[in-house]
C-alpha cells in the first residue's frame, strides 16, 4: 500500500513542483484543448476550472499560511484563468461581432439556439454567454476546486 501511494504522488508532486511559465504553458495548451473539443462552447473549459483550481490550491498551500494571503492569491489565479477563456472566446466569437450592426445579417440561419425568440436578442445572449458568463463559470468551479482542496488539508482540531 505504501509504494502504490508514493507511485500516485509523484506526477502530482512533478507537477506541482513545475515552474510557473511551464504550468502556465500547460495550462494554455489544456485551455486551448478544452475550447477545441467544445467547438468554440467553453463547456470542457468550465470542468477543466476543477482541477486548475486543485494544482492552484495545492501550489500556494506550500507558500503562504493559511489565511487571507492564500485565498486572495487563489482568486487572483483563479480569475486569470478564467482571463484566458475570455481570450480566447473573444478570438472565437469576436468576428460575429459586426453581424450586430447590419440590419441584413441572416442571424436565423447564423447556426446559435433561438431561445429568446427573436434572432438579435438571442444572437446578443448567446455572445453574452460564450464571451462573459461562461468564463466566470469557469472561474467559480476553479475556485470550488481550490477551496475545497484548502479545506481538506486545513488542520485538523482533535
Amino acid at each position: 500500500m505504501q509504494t502504490r501511494k508514493k507511485f500516485l504522488s509523484r506526477p502530482i508532486n512533478w507537477l506541482i513542483s513545475l515552474k510557473a511559465g511551464w504550468l502556465l504553458a500547460l495550462y494554455v495548451i489544456l485551455n486551448g484543448l478544452s475550447t477545441g473539443m467544445g467547438m468554440g462552447v467553453p463547456f470542457f473549459n468550465i470542468l477543466l476550472g476543477l482541477p486548475t483550481g486543485w494544482v492552484i490550491s495545492l501550489r500556494l498551500i506550500h507558500d503562504y499560511q493559511f489565511g487571507k494571503k492564500l485565498l486572495g492569491k487563489t482568486l487572483f489565479w483563479s480569475a486569470l484563468s478564467a482571463g484566458l477563456t475570455v481570450i480566447f472566446m473573444l478570438i472565437i466569437w469576436g468576428p460575429a461581432f459586426p453581424r450586430l450592426a447590419g440590419t441584413d445579417a441572416d442571424l436565423v440561419n447564423f447556426g446559435i439556439p433561438m431561445v429568446l425568440y427573436e434572432p438579435r436578442a438571442s444572437f446578443i445572449g448567446w455572445m453574452v454567454l460564450m464571451i462573459l458568463i461562461s468564463p466566470v463559470l469557469q472561474m467559480l468551479v476553479c475556485l470550488f476546486g481550490a477551496i475545497w482542496t484548502i479545506y481538506q488539508r486545513l488542520p485538523k482540531d482533535s
